[in-house]
């Protein structure tokens, strides 16, 4: 039976545990952040996310995964920069047969990605155990993957202390099935299931608490040098606000992060660390209707770095702004949405833009 996880910390040294932790982290262990997009994302955001990751300035300080859907996962590999890794979110436990639904590691090798997210809290809700985590794991890194290994523990044991009593069965079946090389090519993530999607977030010093913890444990049963090379990621609904504060700890080494992936402020997660300075989305206001206005609004309707946020023409009313953009006999017709909202407001692809009638663009205060 497992001992408590003040038992553990009373175990070892202050002086060993120092030395998993800060003066090790600069060295050895590269800042690293994931996005999990899960089951997110059509063909045309997958694009602008991929548009947005390519145009966007990232550390060359921390190491970049994301993992799509797998039945985006092609698309995004082949058109994503390639400083930035791709993986799955799940593989199956062994190769290629008659698993109808399954993708085997061999495939998402064949592909090109290059890691996997294993053991998610929400494949473990569908009644996955420790043992099928870590033999999924285990194949993943025999055909060449790097694992995203994850754990963590429910609300009720959070708040009965027993994290830990919850948590080291599922490293422990990890560090069973692995050998010492294989966490060469192993990141944990650390994801309280309490604080997934719930607007929770663990204080920065309950996170350290928990990675430190883990590290210890993983120094006592795989070995010092895999509890100082191994990056733990906090999984727990990281977005930009929260990020700094807790990428500061020394035991804390990066984020496995959520939704906040799908959105521009990915970036900020990505950047979090460094003085790199992240671009934001461009604001644009059109001036004129005419081919090049609507010319610029359509090229902008794909980029997600560019914002159309007003339009100008005195000579064009709303209804008719519609039909013509619509309608365009220069460029074509649009296979978007189109719709006139109100007199002052069109809508397209869902975005409502706002319209202006001002003779001299001059007073319009953008």
């Amino acid at each position: 039976m497992l001992v408590s996880s003040r038992a553990i910390a009373s175990a070892v040294s202050k002086a060993s545990s120092r030395a998993y932790h800060a003066s090790t982290k600069a060295e050895a262990r590269k800042f690293f952040v994931g996005g999990n997009w899960k089951c997110n994302g059509s063909v045309q955001q997958s694009k602008d996310l991929v548009s947005m990751l390519n145009q966007s300035s990232l550390s060359t300080d921390t190491e970049v995964v994301v993992c799509p859907s797998q039945v985006h996962l092609q698309s995004v590999k082949e058109g994503l920069r390639k400083d930035i890794g791709v993986g799955a979110q799940d593989v199956w436990v062994q190769g290629n047969g008659a698993f109808t639904g399954e993708t085997s590691a061999d495939m998402l090798a064949d592909l090109g990605a290059t890691w996997a997210v294993i053991g998610h809290s929400e494949r473990r809700g569908k009644g996955e155990s420790d043992a099928e985590v870590a033999q999924k794991a285990k194949y993943a890194l025999d055909k060449g993957l790097s694992v995203i290994a994850c754990c963590g523990e429910p609300q009720e044991n959070r708040e009965a202390g027993t994290t830990n009593d919850f948590v080291f069965p599922q490293i422990k079946a990890y560090a069973d099935a692995f050998s010492k090389e294989d966490w060469a090519r192993v990141v944990i993530a650390y994801e309280p299931i309490w604080a997934i999607g719930t607007g929770l977030t663990a204080t920065p010093e309950q996170a350290q608490d928990t990675h430190a913890d883990i590290r210890q444990y993983l120094g006592q049963i795989a070995g010092a040098d895999v509890a100082e090379n191994t990056r733990i990621l906090y999984g727990g609904s990281a977005n930009a606000a929260t990020a700094p504060g807790l990428s500061q700890k020394p035991d804390i080494d990066g984020f496995l992060v959520g939704g906040a992936s799908l959105k521009p402020e990915f970036v900020d997660i990505i950047n979090c660390q460094g003085t790199t300075k992240t671009l934001k989305p461009v604001n644009i206001g059109i001036n004129g209707f005419g081919r090049i206005g609507r010319l610029v609004m359509r090229a902008a309707q794909n980029d997600p770095m560019v914002n159309i946020v007003a339009v100008n023409d005195p000579f064009i009313p709303t209804d008719y702004m519609e039909y013509m953009f619509k309608y365009d006999t220069t460029h074509g017709e649009y296979t978007g949405s189109v719709e006139r909202l109100d007199e002052k407001t069109i809508s397209i692809d869902g975005k409502p833009i706002s319209v202006i009638g001002e003779m001299d663009p001059s007073n319009i205060k953008w």
